[in-house]
């Protein structure tokens, strides 16, 4: 099929090579023109701008946009709202707010357009595995991008429509949130380890890990390969970024009365991790020395 695709950034990219090396005909734009050309040396057509690409996609079309939610989205959406015809289809494959893809698809449809969100897990090592893509949006929509997708996915599976518009981001968000609380509970694993007694091999143990265990999985796998490359982590800042699936979870969790104690600490324990010299810790350890006179570490040295 033929596709146009906006956003070239690290899962955007392989996303085109995929689809091209899967014999589909890509009409690739970013922003920034060194990722156009990488794609065009993968097979796919080059766009200079949005312009050029709706032109270079025939008529009904399918837009697939790969870019970062918010603002960036938003911009790119109303700018094919106003270059594109009645029919064609949008793809949003961001790790957009589920709310706000809804309100996104509702503009769409306003206007004569179609809409599937897709939530796109597998990262930079997609290209090679394949991409998880849950989608929500329309069935016959569906089925008009689903070739693509299939290609995207990987050849056994991994790939499905998970209900009307929002459903998909809003089953990425999950999976996303799940990953939080799967990341926490290794990295504090694996802190016990280090801090024990025994002067532990850290990478030979998660490699051990990868046969038989009950706790395998592709996020060991991994571990195996960071521990690999630096056994102590040293290389490292204890610094965790966190993109917002995470804090959307613990809200829909809130909204529907479920109770998510892992998924809702490990995104706390990432918040903890940017501020090593946090006030509320401050705060504890000044407490402690008034009512019972417990040591403190002075900055200061005395």
């Amino acid at each position: 099929m033929q596709i146009g695709f906006i956003g070239l950034g690290r899962m955007g990219g392989n996303m085109v090579h995929r689809l091209a090396n899967g014999g589909h005909q890509v009409v690739a734009f970013n922003r920034s023109p060194g990722p156009v050309q990488e794609a065009v040396e993968h097979g796919a057509i080059g766009a200079t701008s949005v312009e050029d690409l709706v032109q270079k996609v025939q008529a009904p079309r399918v837009i697939w946009l790969m870019l970062p939610a918010g603002n960036a989205t938003e911009e790119y959406l109303n700018k094919l709202m106003d270059l594109c015809e009645p029919g064609d289809l949008f793809v949003d494959g961001a790790n957009a707010k589920w709310k706000e893809t809804k309100r996104h698809a509702e503009a769409a449809k306003a206007r004569g357009f179609n809409f599937v969100d897709c939530g796109v897990s597998g990262g930079v090592w997609g290209l090679e595995n394949g991409y998880a893509i849950m989608a929500g949006g329309d069935p016959d929509q569906y089925a008009r991008v689903e070739p693509a997708i299939k290609t995207l996915a990987p050849p056994e599976g991994g790939h499905g429509l998970m209900g009307p518009n929002g459903a998909g981001h809003f089953v990425k968000m999950v999976h996303n949130g799940i990953e939080y609380g799967m990341m926490q509970a290794y990295a504090e694993g694996f802190e016990i380890l280090e801090k024990s007694e025994y002067d532990m091999d850290l990478h030979q143990i998660a490699e051990l890990w990868q046969y038989g265990s009950v706790v395998r999985s592709w996020l060991l796998d991994l571990a195996v390969n960071a521990l690999g490359d630096d056994p102590k982590l040293e290389k490292l800042e204890g610094w965790v970024a966190d993109s917002g699936e995470g804090r959307w979870t613990i809200e829909a969790a809130m909204e529907e009365d479920v109770p998510s104690p892992v998924i809702t600490l490990s995104l706390i324990s990432r918040l903890y991790s940017r501020d090593p010299n946090n006030f509320s810790w401050r705060m504890l350890a000044a407490l402690r020395n008034q009512f019972g006179g417990h040591a403190v570490k002075s900055t200061t040295g005395s």
